[in-house]
């Protein structure tokens, strides 16, 4: 499957493999794991109009199904496409676009999930969502801009847009969840 972060340039996916029967709450922590997230905020899966996350208790009714009682393989079963959303943060909206590229069989001696590609670095938590994103790369590039100052510090004067990630601590980060 290819995870793509939607509406960030330069552009943030992960190419991983991962078996049906992962439980989306443990998909979730892939997707975190590949990402270099912080798992700081809410999230959501979406399967058509379907949501799953983690019920919260005094919410009551209308809040997504219970991502822990749900894998992948019955997530997916009956949709048209192979396409699903997760989203994480809700006060930024990090939009993902999921989609999944094939489906075969386990490996026997494969260990899962595994990551097979990665291009571009996600953007700092917190920092306002691909469009304050967007506007603090802007004002970090001038040094004129009014809140450069401001994006100076969130992001740091060596902060590269275009840096892409490190391959081997996703890898690890990755092998950690296969072994759990």
């Amino acid at each position: 499957m290819t995870i793509t972060l939607d509406d960030v340039t330069p552009a943030v996916s992960r190419v991983i493999e991962v078996p049906l029967g992962i439980r989306l709450d443990r998909l979730h922590s892939v997707f975190q794991a590949a990402l270099a997230w912080t798992d700081s905020h809410l999230w959501e899966l979406t399967f058509g109009r379907t949501g799953f996350g983690i019920p919260d208790p005094e919410y009551g009714f209308g809040g997504p199904l219970d991502a822990r009682k749900t894998t992948l393989g019955q997530a997916l079963e009956g949709m048209r496409g192979k396409t699903f959303r997760y989203l994480y943060d809700f006060g930024d909206a990090w939009e993902h676009s999921v989609k999944i590229q094939g489906i075969a069989p386990a490996e026997p001696q494969g260990s899962y999930p595994r990551l097979l590609a990665a291009t571009g670095m996600r953007p700092p938590e917190d920092s306002g969502g691909p469009w304050g994103y967007a506007e603090m790369l802007e004002a970090l590039a001038d040094p004129t801009h009014e809140y450069h100052e401001e994006a100076l510090e969130a992001l740091g004067d060596d902060h590269d847009p275009d840096a892409q990630p490190d391959v081997d601590l996703i890898h690890n980060r990755l092998a950690v969840l296969a072994k759990k």
